[in-house]
């Protein structure tokens, strides 16, 4: 690395690495001849093993060696915490000039394209310098070009899509891929490290290059042989990449001068340009005026040459084109408010690599850069047709002036009203749709022009406030607004609009009504429902079911259920709808009777079919009703049941029958309750076999069948005398009901 006569006294103190338990290290040398790697030859430190050094890039350099500590000097020049891993090279050296510097790249496997990773984690790398004599803490010089930046993987990157941005990505060089001439996934450029060193005396040296936080992901520092030498500052690099190029046209002195007799030799693209011998005038001073890399050879009176580079590149200027702002002028005085930054696209053409920086009364104001308009966005203009200047700058801060004009514009443009129906709440707000001014005016506009809506004159003139095309009136029925029109960024016309609430028809709300089917064919009529009005102001459109009706009338008489929607409009064709939704409804049709046990305990259950609601009464037309069609323990006879729609379609009757026995008979000549018999229908005495009559002694009296279906009272001709009897019904299903009754004469 060291290959100067002018860099002496040099002396190794101190050389750490990884132990791995054998002859491998994780320092050396390294020779690059027949790959395309950057140096031929140099040192390497690394924090895995040097045989993981060499290419190809197919394997992860990832190694750990026991005991392999941290550098607490890294940690503090760098403001850093928690290194491992560390390969340091110590020397101390003595300077005859006062500047040294030397080439090297960093390369790492925490390089890793397209991964998040490379947004958050690097090992550390410092070339940290210190006189030997003192206290001074260590100065890092291994940083970003023209910055404080340490070198690392977080510091120099092109970025990741989507996790971050590019760092420093001039000085990145390149991700490396399975055919790179070394194992690490990326490298920077070729950086350079400089120290500004007092001739004469002995520095310390300490390269150290360590891993952060853990021993994963392991990188590498490659010092060019022979690239520490005496340097010479003559200036940064000026580069478009960084935006700090010359503008075109300017020039820029390059100083090399160091004290003694020297000589200087200057060289453009590796050409020698100029040689200035020890005693010429300004020696040491060249003056730039074209692109190129420079490079400076300053020959020492005792023979040591010091070298100094650096690149300049130029920008071109920009273009500033001259211009002119129109606004619009309610006065007609030819003042008015401008956002001067509204002319930005005409006054650089539109050009995207071009900006403009500020506005001045005054060329020479705008050339000095001097008492810029402090209000831009809200400059009012003095005089008509008065001319500011603007100062269009692009990234390497070039500049060009160029003149804005104000000029007013005093086009008027006729906006007819725009109406629109009230809403669902009639209070004179609605939504309008703005953008129906726009189409109402396009013949009157130039084609392109931007139409924009204002409440207020004052909001137009300042572009502030800009209402949204769908826009509900703040204003009850009438409003006016402003239409603001400018074409090609230009105010064009300013003018007024008048938003107008149309009166909606005020209809009853929607109803729900019923119709008795069994009323049919006699229609129910339902109405428009048009309130606070006279109906037949209106026209009337009714849909059953969603078809439309061949109906203009106040009122539509149904026959049938259905949803009917009335649509009544207004002569000004604001319209309103409402729904009267048709329910069925109807009296109830009996399907049977099922009547289960004998009196007493028995259930009867009525059932029914019907569009309609049912309720049913037991013998009463007007008691109790109830929704369950289920009565029990219902006394032996004939009933009349009462079913009634709830919805008012009337009420229908049926007798029903319960089977019972009677208690007593009276078989004494006349024509009240001669015979003891079932009480109930035919059909329900169908369902008993037999009945057995018993006296009390338990002596069969007599038999009931079919055939025989009463009892007079009478034994073999005789009448039996008054007492209390029993007897026996046997049903078909197997059921047995006894009981006793009395037979009085």
């Amino acid at each position: 690395m060291i290959d100067s006569d002018c860099i002496n006294n040099v002396t190794v103190t101190n050389v750490v690495g990884g132990d791995f338990g054998g002859t491998d290290q994780s320092y050396g040398y390294f020779e690059a001849t027949g790959t395309n790697f950057p140096f031929e030859s140099g040192i390497v430190l690394s924090t895995g093993r040097l045989n993981n050094v060499p290419g190809p890039n197919n394997n992860l350099s990832d190694d750990d060696a026991p005991n392999w500590t941290g550098d607490i000097d890294l940690e503090n020049a760098l403001n850093e915490s928690g290194t491992i891993n560390a390969t340091i090279l110590e020397f101390e050296f003595t300077s005859v000039a006062s500047q040294i510097s030397f080439r090297y790249i960093f390369a790492s496997e925490e390089y890793q394209e397209n991964n998040s990773n490379t947004c958050r984690y690097s090992d550390l790398f410092g070339f940290l310098i210190r006189p030997t004599i003192g206290q001074q803490a260590y100065e890092n010089i291994a940083l970003v070009p023209d910055t404080d930046t340490p070198v690392k993987v977080t510091t120099v990157m092109p970025g990741v899509q989507g996790s971050c941005p590019p760092e420093n990505e001039t000085y990145f060089g390149n991700y490396n891929d399975s055919n790179a001439p070394i194992n690490f996934n990326g490298q920077t450029a070729i950086l350079t490290a400089t120290a500004n060193v007092e001739p004469n005396t002995t520095y310390h040296v300490k390269l150290v290059i360590a891993d952060e936080q853990n021993y994963r992901y392991d990188s590498a520092v490659f010092l060019e042989a022979s690239s520490f030498e005496l340097s010479s500052d003559i200036g940064p690099n000026l580069l478009l990449a960084t935006n700090n190029a010359l503008c075109e046209g300017e020039s820029i002195i390059l100083d090399a001068r160091q004290a003694g007799q020297n000589t200087y030799d200057w060289y453009k693209n590796g050409s020698l340009i100029e040689s200035q011998p020890s005693n010429c005038v300004n020696c040491g001073i060249y003056t730039v005026a074209e692109q190129g890399t420079y490079n400076v050879e300053v020959t020492l009176a005792n023979g040591c040459i010091s070298y100094g580079e650096v690149t300049i590149e130029y920008a071109p200027l920009p273009i500033g084109v001259d211009s002119v702002l129109i606004e619009c002028d309610s006065k007609q005085d030819g003042l008015t408010m401008y956002d001067l930054f509204d002319a930005t696209s005409d006054l650089t053409s539109a050009n995207q690599d071009a900006y403009v920086d500020q506005f001045f009364l005054s060329e020479a104001d705008a050339i000095a850069n001097i008492n810029p308009i402090t209000n831009p966005e809200a400059f009012q203009n003095t005089t008509p047709f008065q001319t500011i200047y603007a100062r269009v700058i692009n990234r390497a801060n070039c500049f060009d002036i160029a003149e804005l004009e104000l000029q007013t514009s005093n086009n008027t443009v006729y906006i007819p009203n725009l109406e629109a129906c009230d809403g669902e709440v009639i209070d004179g707000f609605t939504t309008f749709d703005l953008s129906e001014i726009q189409t109402s005016i396009q013949n009157q506009i130039p084609i392109g022009a931007v139409v924009r809506y204002y409440d207020t004159e004052e909001d137009a003139l300042s572009d502030s406030n800009q209402l949204s095309v769908s826009f509900e009136n703040t204003v009850a029925y009438t409003q006016t607004i402003y239409v603001k029109i400018t074409n090609n960024n230009q105010c064009y016309g300013i003018s007024t609009a008048s938003l107008n609430v149309l009166y909606t028809p005020v209809l009853e709300p929607d109803e729900t009504v019923l119709y008795c089917l069994n009323t049919f064919p006699e229609p129910l009529t339902i109405y428009g429902g048009v309130l606070n009005d006279l109906p037949n102001n209106y026209y009337y459109e009714w849909q059953f079911n969603e078809t439309t009706t061949p109906n203009n009338t106040l009122f539509y008489d149904v026959t049938e259920p259905g949803v009917y929607t009335v649509i009544v409009t207004d002569p000004n064709g604001c319209s309103s709808s409402r729904t009267i939704t048709v329910l069925a409804s109807e009296l109830a049709t009996i399907d049977g009777v099922s009547v289960v046990g004998v009196a007493p305990n028995n259930t009867v259950t009525i059932t029914l079919s019907g569009e309609g609601d049912y309720e049913i009464a037991l013998d009463d037309i007007n008691g109790l009703y109830q929704d369950s069609f289920v009565f029990t323990n219902v006394s032996r006879g004939f009933h009349t049941v009462y079913i009634r729609d709830k919805n008012g379609c009337g009420t229908q009757e049926e007798i029903i029958s319960v089977l019972g026995f009677p208690k007593f008979f009276t078989p004494n000549g006349d024509d009240d309750n001669p015979t003891w018999q079932v009480i109930g229908t035919a059909a329900q005495f169908d369902q008993i076999a037999s009945i057995q009559i018993f006296n009390r002694y338990g002596k069969l009296i007599t038999l009931l069948t079919n055939a025989n279906r009463s009892w007079d009272g009478m034994l073999k001709g005789k009448p039996l005398p008054s007492d209390d009897y029993w007897f026996k019904a046997n049903f078909y299903d197997g059921k047995i009901y006894t009981g006793h009754f009395a037979l009085r004469r």
